[in-house]
């Protein structure tokens, strides 16, 4: 192909990028006194079709001003691509150190609520078994009940929390993973039904959950459920209630939207309810490799998962109350001396 039919078939493409740039480059508040608008392009894709082209150039040996120009062009693209990657790393870590900490404090009340319903109904039971044991059975089936004795039973020499025919680690990370995120997933969408779903979800989890842990506490299973659980508790109990706080301010747009309409107050509710959710997956996540990987080992002293249990109660309490405060203060003196 000769080199004006090259040009005169790709320049489009190529003024089309440009603009894309200019525009990137341009600042928000110059784009706004302007009325800007971003010119629509998929700019992975296309400036894979520069770097194409650009190597198509040289290898034919078009001259070195075509060359030149389109150079340049891919050293912009490639100097946005790498900004925008390196953006990106920084909102991901500002997200995890500051924002998510901070949002957490900031929606206390949901918090307070959701922690009321989960763990209230998780200690009643599990106390109220220890007085009256057949309460078990009128929360959980006979069949989970037996099924929840064979795998914490004392005698088990290989893993702990799971059928004795279970997969590999990989596998049951896998599973957790699927299971923790379903449960979560439950609580937090119930709150579309004017909350009336997370409460009942929160509840019901609260009082299974208890009610495994009161009767194997009942019968004797204190080292390996207690040992099981001790590990991944702290992850996997504040993603419930995250989820369950985050349900809650769904509702909270529905019965008490304001001066806003339901489903405004629903958007701005739900930005605020996304970023504890991206939260909670998070520690659910981290609550299944911990459940699959470590948990379930029944070759580790029980001295040491508790002690890593209560490490890790203490580095998630201290998470969610400590991280960013240090910043915020600065901020609001930044703001007090201006």
């Amino acid at each position: 192909m000769k080199q004006e039919q090259f040009i005169r078939q790709y320049q489009p493409l190529w003024d089309q990028l440009a603009a894309w740039l200019d525009y990137q480059q341009t600042p928000k508040q110059q784009r706004k006194r302007e009325g800007l608008q971003e010119p629509p392009l998929d700019f992975p894709r296309t400036y894979r079709q520069l770097c194409h082209h650009l190597a198509l150039a040289q290898s034919r040996m078009y001259s070195p001003l075509l060359i030149g120009q389109l150079n340049e062009l891919v050293m912009r693209g490639h100097n946005r691509l790498y900004t925008s990657r390196l953006h990106f790393a920084h909102r991901f870590v500002t997200f995890y150190l500051r924002d998510l900490p901070r949002l957490v404090r900031r929606e206390w009340v949901a918090m307070l609520l959701a922690g009321a319903l989960f763990f209230g109904s998780f200690f009643t039971i599990l106390a109220a078994i220890q007085i009256e044991p057949e309460l078990v059975y009128s929360v959980i089936s006979g069949e989970q009940v037996a099924g929840m004795e064979d795998m914490y039973d004392p005698e088990r020499t290989s893993r702990f929390g799971r059928e004795r025919e279970a997969d590999s680690d990989v596998m049951m990370f896998g599973y957790y993973i699927k299971n923790n995120t379903g449960i979560g997933f439950q609580v937090f969408a119930g709150g579309l039904l004017y909350g009336l779903g997370s409460l009942f979800f929160l509840l019901y989890n609260g009082l299974a959950i208890g009610a495994v842990a009161g009767h194997l506490t009942q019968i004797g299973y204190i080292e390996t459920f207690w040992g099981f659980v001790a590990g991944h508790s702290a992850f996997e109990l504040t993603a419930i209630m995250l989820s369950g706080a985050a349900g809650f301010k769904l509702a909270q747009a529905l019965i008490m939207p304001g001066r806003k309409s339901r489903l405004l107050a629903l958007r701005d509710n739900a930005q605020q309810a996304i970023g504890i959710v991206y939260g909670s997956a998070t520690l659910f996540i981290m609550a299944a490799f911990v459940e699959a990987f470590w948990s379930s080992q029944a070759w580790i002293p029980v001295t040491v998962k508790y002690v890593v249990g209560i490490g890790l109660w203490v580095l998630v309490i201290g998470y969610f109350t400590l991280l960013g405060r240090g910043e915020l203060a600065a901020e609001r003196s930044q703001s007090d001396e201006a």
